[in-house]
């Protein structure tokens, strides 16, 4: 009897100890995210859009970058050349024209040395007298002595201009070369061109003052022959012989 009453109470037993160790276990939950499944194509996908935003991005990036390298270089084409020296060049062609202006008896203009060259060079007048004849070669004489004397005048004035030329090269080639756009290098090159045509200026003023000079001399050996000529022929023309008259030496009233 005892033996029966064992069993049930040793299975009771049982079943209250395991009912309390699975009350106290853990209850184990799966996650939440154990149904996402890693996709390597997309994931590769993924990585290949981001990558060609980055490089869209950097591109942006550059043509910016670019863009305002571009505005720099326009603004330093655009900027002028602070320096000029128009004011010297002007003031060398001005001191040359002065020069020219200041020609003696005949000047550089046509209407007069057509007026003087009919007067003074022109045929000699076979009425007019021994003292207009002569009257006429010192006049001629004195404008070959000014024309000489203002051509060697118009060279010294040439000559002056030599260094401030040469100071204005030098200051031009500088800027030329420290120019920092096209705009600078333009005008510098534009300064240099206006120098070398006032030195040119000087060559042909130079140039017309010597013509002149020379001008004058052969126009007054020409004269000179022609008025030598006419002189010759009075000298030679026939006239009253010689006819002899009483002198009388001493007074004779005594």
């Amino acid at each position: 009897m005892r033996a029966r009453h064992r069993r049930p109470y040793a299975a009771v037993l049982a079943t209250t100890l395991l009912s309390a160790s699975l009350a106290l276990a853990p209850i184990m939950v799966p996650p939440a995210c154990a149904d996402i499944v890693f996709d390597p194509s997309n994931y590769t996908q993924n990585v290949l859009t981001a990558a060609r935003s980055l490089q869209q991005i950097t591109n942006q990036i550059t043509g910016l970058q670019n863009q305002a390298q571009m505005l720099i270089n326009q603004a330093r084409n655009l900027t002028s050349l602070p320096f000029s020296s128009l004011q010297q060049i002007q003031q060398s062609v001005q001191r040359t024209q002065q020069l020219l202006g200041q020609a003696q008896n005949i000047a550089f203009d046509v209407q007069k040395v057509d007026q003087i060259f009919q007067q003074k060079y022109g045929n000699v007048s076979l009425s007019a007298s021994d003292r207009q004849l002569v009257a006429d070669a010192r006049s001629r004489w004195q404008n070959t002595v000014g024309g000489l004397q203002d051509a060697m005048r118009v060279q010294a004035g040439v000559v002056g201009n030599i260094e401030t030329n040469r100071t204005q090269m030098s200051a031009l080639v500088g800027q030329s070369q420290g120019a920092t756009g096209a705009l600078q290098a333009t005008q510098a090159g534009n300064q240099i061109l206006a120098l070398q045509s006032q030195q040119l200026s000087d060559l042909l003023a130079l140039l017309a003052a010597n013509g002149r000079a020379s001008a004058l001399t052969d126009a007054e050996r020409a004269a000179a022959a022609e008025q030598g000529r006419e002189q010759r022929r009075r000298f030679l023309a026939p006239g009253s012989a010689y006819q002899p008259g009483n002198a009388r030496m001493f007074n004779s009233g005594n």
